[in-house]
């Protein structure tokens, strides 16, 4: 089946799941918003204004500068970051609305392919894409072989059922003897499959880890009992979690810078820091995240590949 066809099924399985209408406006945090207390995608154009940054523009390579084009892999997964609208077409995201700025200050044109999110990074080593997008978290590991420009600070967090005894988790071995479902070559599983141990090592049943491609089927492994607790982006379980009944956020777990992803090397990254950094200026930045609702993952300023947040 492909990428897009089977991503937009598992879009129209998240909105029946999530019951979240995927049209009109509004704000996501509003609780009023939509409805039956839910709230509507927002569709406020925060692109379309966006003027060229000459001064960012000069620092593409002149190749790039002449053809006026770049490769884009992007993952869809779930709201905010990036999805597909009701139609099934259309994606939507503020993943989607940070690259279209950026693109459009640099006076460039994306070529936008969907990708699975575990395939985007090897891809970008291969140089089959310019850049990706999909909520990549800035890690020491991933920094041996891909560059990031960061945009947002986002990171690990958790979610259950409400009938769960779980209250938060702060220390992994909280999750021993449990079922977590999470998204498959994403940093939360990384994090799960390296600590795994540590319940053996206190004398407890480990925990057992359970990897989806699709955000959606997460989220639905969670509703039906198959997951005892989720693990995700703090913004995605936040969204996610003020739109479906019986579900809730337990709390951050780790913080983590989110950017932009290159090969290693790559003379981009200059441009879309300078780009990232001037849209910061101008105030589309901040009209992108008031449009998600995601005002506490703004950074004071775009970092080419930074160490990983501790």
């Amino acid at each position: 089946m492909p990428r897009t066809r089977h991503n937009a099924a598992f879009a129209l399985i998240t909105v029946a799941a999530l019951s979240l209408t995927a049209c009109g406006s509004g704000d996501p945090a509003d609780p009023q918003a939509g409805p039956a207390g839910r709230a509507k995608t927002p569709t406020t154009d925060v692109v379309s204004a966006v003027k060229k940054n000459e001064a960012a523009a000069e620092l593409l390579p002149a190749g790039v500068r002449a053809s006026g084009t770049l490769s884009l892999a992007s993952s869809v997964g779930a709201p905010p970051g990036a999805f597909y609208e009701e139609d099934g077409k259309t994606l939507a995201g503020a993943d989607i609305d940070f690259a279209d700025a950026v693109a459009k200050s640099l006076g460039l044109e994306l070529k936008r392919e969907v990708a699975s999110f575990e395939a985007i990074l090897p891809a970008l080593g291969s140089g089959k894409y310019d850049l990706g997008t999909g909520n990549f978290g800035v890690t020491d590991e991933r920094r041996k072989t891909i560059d990031f420009v960061t945009y947002i600070n986002d990171g690990q967090g958790f979610a259950v059922r409400d009938d769960s005894k779980l209250k938060e988790v702060t220390d992994l071995t909280q999750l021993c003897g449990l079922t977590v479902g999470t998204g498959a070559g994403t940093t939360f599983e990384a994090t799960l499959e390296e600590n795994k141990h540590r319940c053996a090592d206190a004398g407890e049943k480990p925990y057992e880890v359970k990897t989806y491609a699709d955000q959606a089927a997460v989220w639905i492994s969670l509703q039906q009992g198959r997951s005892d607790v989720l693990m995700s982006t703090i913004n995605g379980l936040r969204y996610a979690v003020a739109q479906m009944d019986g579900l809730r956020f337990l709390n951050e777990f780790k913080r983590l810078d989110v950017g932009f992803a290159f090969k290693k090397g790559t003379p981009l990254a200059p441009a879309f820091q300078a780009a990232v950094n001037g849209l910061q200026e101008d105030g589309t930045y901040d009209r992108i995240l008031k449009k998600w609702g995601t005002g506490k993952s703004a950074i004071e300023t775009s970092r080419i590949s930074p160490p990983e947040i501790k």
